[in-house]
């Protein structure tokens, strides 16, 4: 059996040995964050019929405060998305719990519909950081051969987080308290994150390869052997002549161009259909004569069709390529939504209806990730994430906006019309997803092989 990959470049002996269990415990704290980012941002969805009941607030105003944290997670995910660039994953997440744990508890206590949105902005600012560094991590903490099912474990931990939310919201939270309950236990676990990822979590040797910092070889070994992986003894030499790459490159850069937009606006359209149910599902079901706690259970079930159908498909792109079937599944998951508009008179009803719309839009999203992961170079992996979750972000804001408004145009009885309206955006993202450049053989050496010239002079950029 041959030995493990050593050698001068970092990337390649993450991409190329065989993953120690340090890597997949760097992973599984990935999933977990990112379960932290579902419930926080479900959370508001969790609590909407108790904040409609106590504030008597319409379903366009509630759509306002429903897309607050979206807001804030569009300008989090391209202002703290470059912060995991310029500074670091592990200052970038450590920064975003902070703030979410702040917003989550100031939103607890809120008396109003604007002091909430408020901090529902702010809690979302934390969260879109914490998505585009966390997807950084995860891609470069994981094996070439491992990364695809890394990616769909990160990604379903979204739909789970939501999941146990719902679990604890239905039969705990909105049961013996109120919908603060909710924001409180969202503030409490997202502190108790700080300390693991301070503890347990490196800082990504890609990082260090990236900005060439003082004693970068020194730091790029002690994350190596944090990760169970072997030591380089030095790093190439850097050309002068060379051109020196830059994070701004995902938008200068001809190649990546057309990767970064349409990959940021096919994901804005698919999370205006994705979010419709997410959003407007619990409001949807208790309106129709169901309690909170049933209403609630609704999204839980959502999120478990998520979570298996993420799961499912990370299988699936271990056998064919991205595009294809992420076009597949979102083109179903708009049949889904229109679906879900005919309604149901029985709670399994609407759970079977919201399980099987986040089957398939969510399988879609581990597709979306994946490309994430795979088009942007290391050295602008986190902002050219951060910068399509941002543009993305608009079509999550605008979603409950769009929905709340098409209930008052339409009526609240017109269920099916504006599920119909709603799916398109699922249709339209796979339409822009189909004209997705795939990476050309040179494109793919230069992730192999990222140490970008004139790095040491991207310290100060």
């Amino acid at each position: 059996m041959a030995g493990p990959i050593v050698g001068t470049n970092p990337i390649k002996v993450i991409d190329e040995n065989r993953m120690s269990w340090r890597q997949w415990l760097v992973v599984a704290i990935m999933v977990l964050l990112n379960a932290l980012d579902g419930f926080d941002v479900l959370s508001s969805a969790f609590a909407a019929p108790g904040i409609s009941e106590e504030w008597g607030i319409p379903r366009s105003e509630l759509g306002i405060v429903l897309s607050a944290e979206l807001v804030g997670m569009g300008f989090g995910s391209v202002i703290l998305g470059g912060m995991a660039d310029k500074l670091g994953r592990k200052p970038a997440m450590l920064f975003c719990l902070v703030v979410m744990a702040g917003g989550m508890y100031m939103a607890h206590a809120a008396n109003d519909v604007w002091t909430l949105t408020v901090w529902r902005f702010i809690t979302g600012l934390g969260i879109g950081g914490m998505l585009a560094a966390t997807n950084a991590v995860t891609a470069e903490s994981s094996s070439k051969a491992d990364r695809g099912l890394a990616m769909s474990l990160y990604v379903i931990g979204y739909p789970v987080g939501g999941v146990i939310g719902g679990f604890a919201a239905q039969s705990w939270l909105l049961v013996d308290y109120d919908w603060r309950a909710v924001f409180l236990f969202g503030a409490i676990v997202t502190a108790v994150m700080i300390p693991l990822v301070m503890l347990l979590v490196p800082e990504t040797p890609a990082f260090y390869a990236a900005r060439r910092p003082n004693g970068a070889v020194e730091k790029i070994n002690r994350s190596l052997r944090a990760l169970r992986q072997p030591p380089i003894d030095k790093l190439p030499e850097i050309s002068p002549t060379a051109r020196k790459p830059k994070v701004t490159d995902i938008l200068s850069n001809p190649r990546l161009r057309p990767v970064t937009l349409l990959l940021a606006f096919g994901y804005l359209f698919h999370t205006i259909t994705f979010y419709y149910i997410l959003k407007f599902a619990v409001q949807i079901v208790s309106d129709s004569g169901f309690s909170q706690p049933e209403a609630a259970s609704t999204l839980t079930w959502a999120n478990i069709g998520g979570a298996i159908g993420g799961a499912l498909f990370g299988f699936l792109l271990k056998k064919w390529d991205i595009k294809g079937p992420t076009i597949a599944v979102a083109v179903l998951g708009s049949l889904a939504v229109a679906a879900f508009g005919i309604g149901s008179d029985t709670l399994w009803g609407w759970r079977a209806a919201t399980f099987l719309t986040m089957f398939f839009l969510n399988a879609a999203i581990v597709g979306y990730y994946a490309a994430f992961a795979r088009g942007f170079p290391a050295y602008a992996r986190a902002t050219g994430t951060g910068f399509v979750l941002g543009v993305g972000r608009a079509g999550a804001a605008g979603s409950p906006i769009i929905a709340g408004f098409l209930f008052v145009w339409l009526g609240n009885e017109e269920l099916f019309a504006v599920s119909a309206i709603m799916a398109v955006g699922a249709i339209v993202g796979a339409g822009l997803l189909f004209m997705l450049p795939m990476r050309d053989p040179d494109y793919e050496e230069a992730e192999q092989n990222p140490l970008p010239a004139g790095a040491a002079d991207r310290i100060a950029a």
